[in-house]
């Protein structure tokens, strides 16, 4: 291996190491707004019109964290 394809290879990893972050801030930013609008809503049923897409982001934010952490080998 070149330094330059070492190099592009580093590189490339350090752009999923970044996405990895971002989507696990967004993981923690998503639950906590879910916690918050439960908290505000009286009735738990009128909560799970806004909840459901949240909840619906947060599964897909999960199977690209996943498809990354294999990627990466974070496990």
């Amino acid at each position: 291996m070149t330094n330059l394809s070492k190099m592009e290879s580093l590189k490339l990893e350090n752009k999923k190491l970044r996405n990895y972050i971002s989507l696990v801030l967004a993981e923690i930013e998503l639950t906590q707004r879910i916690h918050e609008i439960k908290e505000n809503f009286v009735n738990p049923d009128d909560s799970e019109c806004v909840i459901k897409p949240i909840l619906n982001r947060i599964s897909k934010i999960k199977s690209e964290k996943l498809s990354l952490d294999q990627e990466l080998h974070l496990n």
